[in-house]
């Protein structure tokens, strides 16, 4: 109990020196050991990466998760060391409610049947969204949490550290500073003077001359070990802010995996759309050529009045048989300029003989005709010629 008492009295002791001396700091009454430039530049840029990072991961968990009552649901979950409960995502709420309508509103309805359509992709947008949330909170969240609860604690838990033993060295310099002054005050009055009539005062201050050298080798052996401790703080800590830069890389790496699986939820997503669009009939029409449409017939009336109220002439496709449109465009020729490579980025499967169908990575011819829908083009390969759309595409020359 004796030991705990001593070690307490300590403890406080010098609790109260660094508080005297960082005070004296602040109203400038005493000196301050400035760290040099580069050490002052790569605490700067911890603190930088700490309060971006901070940034990031608040507005990526908004991203991911809009709702602010889940989030802090997700958060207690996750400082209870407990499993997140599994959660129904907006798209799959919404094929819930769409495919209980159409059972109510009668399945075999045109909007029964469309609703049963459009229900089963939003399911799957769902399922797309769930996965994404998953793996970009694995591959990118998780390390952003990591540094923060894990290396930047060590990194401030040895600053904190850094910052007292730079105000122990301070407050051993401005104790040895004083002593030296004592010292030398003390000095003056041991020179003996013969013609003193009361030797007793010479005697006084020679004792305290003594002590007070004794007073400055104390200060001077504290000054020294203070600097070490000083010194090896500093190069711990050093050595922990220079780690940033790994930090910095291996969160550049989790930013990459957070953009692939971005890109690849926005890619399902876009074909998960065109699939519907194709279901509900909805895609662009068969390629029919490059007729002209007819001309209109010539009547007196004024051109205003016969382009508001006169229908335009039937086109040839319009009036071709059917499968005629597939004979045609396998005649159509390429331009004699105009042409381009492009490498496919998806798979495509051709939804009737108009159209080419694709596979991923491989590299056809393409081209465009005289109205043509613009999100459209002519793709050969080989012998084969059809309608492929540009957003399967990559064009490289």
């Amino acid at each position: 109990m004796d030991f705990n008492m001593k070690k307490l009295a300590s403890d406080a002791g010098i609790f109260f020196t660094r508080a005297v001396q960082f005070t004296e700091e602040k109203f400038g009454q005493a000196e301050k050991t400035e760290l040099d430039a580069h050490f002052e530049s790569l605490l700067a840029r911890a603190d930088s990466t700490k309060n971006w990072t901070e940034k990031i991961l608040r507005q990526t968990e908004v991203l991911l998760q809009p709702n602010p009552s889940a989030r802090v649901e997700e958060f207690l979950y996750e400082k209870l060391d407990r499993k997140v409960p599994s959660r129904v995502t907006n798209g799959e709420l919404l094929a819930q409610y769409m495919a209980e309508a159409a059972s109510e509103l009668g399945p075999t309805t045109p909007y029964g049947k469309t609703l049963i359509k459009v229900a089963e992709a939003e399911k799957h947008l769902g399922a797309a969204e769930r996965d994404f949330i998953h793996t970009a909170s694995i591959n990118f969240l998780t390390p952003l949490r990591n540094f923060l609860e894990g290396d930047w604690k060590t990194i401030s838990k040895e600053r904190r550290l850094l910052q007292n033993r730079r105000l122990d060295l301070d407050a051993s310099k401005a104790r040895l500073k004083k002593a030296k002054a004592a010292e030398a005050k003390a000095t003056v009055g041991t020179v003996p003077d013969f013609q003193e009539t009361r030797p007793r005062n010479y005697i006084l201050s020679a004792s305290a001359s003594a002590l007070w050298n004794d007073e400055v080798d104390k200060a001077e052996q504290e000054l020294r070990v203070a600097q070490t401790e000083f010194d090896r703080q500093a190069e711990v800590t050093r050595l922990l802010l220079e780690g940033i830069s790994s930090t910095h890389v291996n969160h550049l790496r989790c930013l990459h995996e957070f953009i692939e699986s971005q890109t690849t939820y926005y890619a399902q997503c876009y074909r998960h759309m065109l699939d519907l669009q194709k279901q509900l009939g909805r895609f662009p029409g068969t390629f029919v050529g490059t007729a002209e449409p007819a001309s209109p017939p010539l009547s007196s009336t004024s051109p205003t009045t016969t382009a508001a109220t006169m229908p335009m002439g039937p086109s040839v496709a319009d009036l071709a048989p059917p499968g005629e449109a597939a004979l045609r465009l396998e005649e159509v020729a390429p331009p004699a300029s105009g042409t381009r490579k492009a490498r496919v980025l998806y798979d495509y499967e051709a939804a009737d003989s108009s159209e080419l169908a694709l596979l991923a990575d491989e590299l056809i011819t393409v081209y465009s005709l005289p109205g043509m829908d613009p999100d459209w083009l002519i793709g050969e390969r080989g012998n084969k010629k059809g309608k492929v759309p540009v957003t399967y595409l990559e064009l490289l020359s």
